[in-house]
């Protein structure tokens, strides 16, 4: 196999890992990747700012592993999971940067308290339990080792559950994480594949008598690619995440809806997308299981 060429990158300014430069990059972040100005801006805005700033400290060390991997064709573990439980990854990932403390400085400076920016993120609750906390734990130690690999997984649109108290008991609601989006993954859409499910097999000879297989009549969905990086603790290593999202084929059927059936406009696009709508449920029931 020839190997790739390698190009030189593109003019770009390194993040810098100091307390000015990330001051800089997070206020450049809340005024132009979340549009709000400093008097404006929520707790919410400010996770934002600091999540993307982050990220684009882990971005180009993540390009450089990828690239040395492909280059030197080395081997890479994969590691295939129905459930990745990553929590929150602010805290995470600022302390594999080894970025913590300059984060909390940074942030006293602006005035801005990070207990109460790193207590807004959303809990990526990809998994029930043990299963998915320990998927997630490979992966970053795998990073921190320095073992190129790369995850797997699903993304579920809702995960394991919100929970909340209500005189004294757990109420359970749904986990609806992406509703203010997700900054630390890169959607690809350029990435992906047609899932076939159901159908039938029909076969037939050639002339030559040699037997032909064919999968017809299946339902097709697509399987549309996110990546998230997973940076080693102390170590330039980034390994990659990959989830998968479902997608309908058709997302929309203009016969049905110029007929009035709006639902039925869309029904392609709801059954494809349910596949990856909810995590699936734990097994401490019969049900579940």
């Amino acid at each position: 196999m020839a190997k790739r060429a390698s190009t030189p990158p593109l003019p770009h300014d390194r993040p810098g890992l100091d307390k000015v430069s990330l001051q800089r990059s997070i206020s450049n972040h809340l005024l132009f990747t979340v549009g709000k100005t400093r008097d404006k801006a929520s707790h919410h805005d400010w996770f934002m700012a600091v999540a993307h700033a982050v990220r684009d400290c882990m971005t180009e060390n993540w390009i450089q592993t990828q690239e040395q991997l492909h280059r030197h064709e080395g081997k890479r573990v994969y590691y295939l999971s129905l459930e990745f439980l990553l929590g929150r990854m602010l805290v995470n990932s600022l302390y594999n940067l080894e970025l913590l403390d300059t984060c909390r400085e940074c942030l006293a400076d602006l005035g801005v308290d990070f207990e109460s920016i790193r207590a807004v993120e959303e809990d990526a609750g990809l998994g029930n339990g043990g299963l998915g906390r320990l998927a997630a734990c490979f992966m970053d130690s795998l990073a921190t080792l320095d073992y190129p690999a790369c995850g797997y997984g699903i993304r579920y649109e809702y995960g394991m559950f919100h929970q909340d108290i209500e005189n004294g008991e757990q109420i359970e609601r749904p986990d609806n994480w992406l509703r203010f989006g997700n900054p630390w993954e890169f959607r690809r859409p350029e990435i992906s594949y047609e899932i076939h499910f159901g159908g039938k097999v029909t076969h037939y000879r050639e002339e030559d008598g040699v037997a032909r297989y064919h999968w017809v009549d299946t339902e097709v969905v697509l399987a549309l690619a996110y990546d998230l990086p997973v940076p080693g603790h102390a170590t330039p290593t980034t390994n990659s995440l990959r989830l998968w999202s479902a997608k309908g084929t058709h997302e929309f059927d203009l016969r049905y809806f110029n007929e009035g059936d709006y639902m039925e406009a869309v029904a392609n696009k709801n059954d494809s997308e349910n596949l990856s709508m909810v995590l699936y449920p734990d097994d401490s029931s019969m049900e579940g299981r």
